[in-house]
């Protein structure tokens, strides 16, 4: 009975630790053996900081709305729809671009840093995977890429919905994952975090390549593992 009453207690206590609208997790827990016949379960919900008081304007409705902004940049309505839309944007870019630096050199065809070396060399015919590019000069490249996302972009930003905006559906969605709204909504959150870690990732890639220049992440992981005490995140921080 008093260990019951304590747990009361503590409960009321700390009732910011338990209310939360995302990240709910259950834990089993034997209620039996502090002598109650509750429930064999109980559920706790957290933040990304339990305790941490939520921001009024983030009401947990948006994907991946676990109450962070330390810099309240989302206070303006207008300003959070459109941190919104860009987080989300950037994010499908770097679940694009991870991929994109691992994959070529995990087979042996250069790291991301060698791949625009024909650009500096007078005549310098470019490769993707390891075949010739057709058009082989950057200005021609760079016009390619201007077009093709101005064109994206201009079709994008006619949007009026900011639903639509983020999610078109249609020819963007061929496998339709978004038929289901349940399961769109696990969806949507699953793409926000992958897409977080993937920027993460990115960030990490461009820190390692200003500090080893000319050298690929699988690369820089691997002379890490062969001696983790000498080749680490210090070397950076600390240059010999």
């Amino acid at each position: 009975m008093a260990t019951n009453t304590l747990m009361s207690s503590a409960i009321s206590a700390f009732p910011s630790l338990l209310s939360s609208s995302k990240s709910r997790f259950t834990t089993s827990f034997p209620l039996s053996c502090i002598g109650s016949n509750a429930s064999s379960r109980f559920s706790m919900s957290a933040e990304w900081m339990p305790g941490e008081p939520r921001p009024p304007y983030l009401d947990g409705s948006a994907p991946g709305d676990f109450g962070f902004d330390p810099l309240r940049l989302g206070e303006v309505p207008e300003n959070l729809e459109r941190f919104k839309e860009s987080e989300l944007i950037h994010c499908r870019w770097a679940m694009l671009a991870v991929p994109g630096i691992l994959v070529p050199e995990a087979l042996g065809l250069g790291n991301w840093v060698q791949a625009q070396e024909w650009a500096a060399v007078p005549g310098g015919q470019a490769t993707y995977l390891g075949n010739p590019v057709p058009w082989g000069t950057l200005p021609t490249v760079l016009a390619i890429e201007f077009l093709s996302i101005a064109f994206v972009e201009h079709q994008r930003s006619i949007e009026k919905d900011p639903e639509k905006k983020k999610y078109p559906g249609g020819a963007f969605d061929p496998l339709g994952y978004s038929k289901d709204p349940k399961k769109f909504a696990e969806n949507k959150v699953k793409e926000v975090k992958n897409g977080r870690l993937a920027l993460l990732a990115f960030v990490g890639f461009i820190v390692q390549q200003s500090a080893y220049p000319g050298t690929g992440p699988l690369e820089n992981l691997a002379t890490h593992l062969a001696d983790p005490w000498h080749n680490n995140i210090g070397n950076i921080l600390i240059p010999k």
